[in-house]
């Protein structure tokens, strides 16, 4: 009787044992399935240049639909902003992040291909003072339209020197965050802030916008797509089709995707990288 008494009481606290190390395990199993974006695979940005016309008539409708929130890299003076500041404010009052991209966007009319640039917006001949003073003076317009004061920045074409002088460390008590040209996908403890990529988005099907959403999946990292136009507005271009077909996918997984502005997953990356810092 003592024998089985004890016998069972052991078998009970093995069975218990047994039940709280699965749970454990399975537990841990599901938190690495899901990843360190909100417990999700990946993160995903929708980035959109220049503030166009386009955007608001094609772009926010459907974000509006999915409830979905995104970038929009607005250089002030572009007719595309100016011109519709009162949409604009609309947009960012529904959430959506109104991104500094400068006031006239002024790129190196010295790199190869870039015969297009106005001399008096060519970054080459820029002082850092003075696009420093730009970007400020952007950030004070953009305050005056949605009341924000935390945002991110787009270097404009990719450039980050005015003159032969690198302006990268002045804008870092500016913004969160900063977004680059190079096409990469990134892990959450390896971003570099102020060096965050993207992939420019020009005349690719849906199907190949969905693959990369895929790969960032498979590998728990962070994608930005950067629109121009979308049905036109721009030579750099996504068809209506694609850029629908991509954020349906995107919605249809979104317990696996976190889709959010660029401003928003800066910040968590820096939370989560000054709490993960040995």
């Amino acid at each position: 009787m003592i024998f089985n008494t004890f016998y069972n009481h052991s078998i009970n606290k093995i069975i218990i044992f047994l039940i709280f190390f699965s749970t454990l395990s399975g537990s841990m199993i599901t938190a690495q399935e899901k990843g360190p974006w909100h417990s999700k695979k990946c993160a995903v940005c929708l980035t959109y240049d220049d503030g166009l016309k386009t955007q608001l008539d094609n772009v926010v409708p459907l974000l509006d639909s999915l409830g979905f929130k995104a970038t929009f890299y607005t250089p002030c003076y572009f007719p595309g902003f100016k011109d519709n500041l009162s949409e604009w404010k609309s947009v960012a009052e529904k959430g959506n992040e109104l991104g500094n991209h400068t006031l006239f966007h002024p790129c190196n009319g010295q790199a190869p291909g870039r015969e297009w640039v106005n001399p008096d917006y060519d970054l080459s001949s820029y002082s850092v003072e003075k696009i420093i003073d730009e970007i400020k003076m952007t950030n004070i317009l953009l305050n005056t339209i949605d009341g924000k004061i935390e945002r991110t920045f787009a270097y404009t074409c990719g450039d980050t020197k005015a003159g032969d002088s690198s302006f990268v460390d002045k804008i870092e008590t500016e913004f969160v965050g900063a977004r680059g040209v190079e096409g990469k996908m990134q892990k959450i403890d390896e971003i570099d802030l102020f060096d965050i990529g993207s992939y420019m988005i020009n005349e690719l099907p849906g199907d190949s916008l969905i693959s990369l959403v895929k790969q960032a999946m498979t590998g728990n990292d962070l994608l930005v797509f950067l629109f121009h136009g979308v049905g036109g507005g721009h030579n750099i271009n996504v068809s209506l089709e694609a850029h629908s077909k991509l954020l349906h996918f995107l919605k249809e997984n979104e317990k696996e995707i976190w889709v959010a502005p660029m401003v928003d997953v800066a910040e968590y990356i820096k939370e989560y990288q000054r709490e993960n810092t040995n």
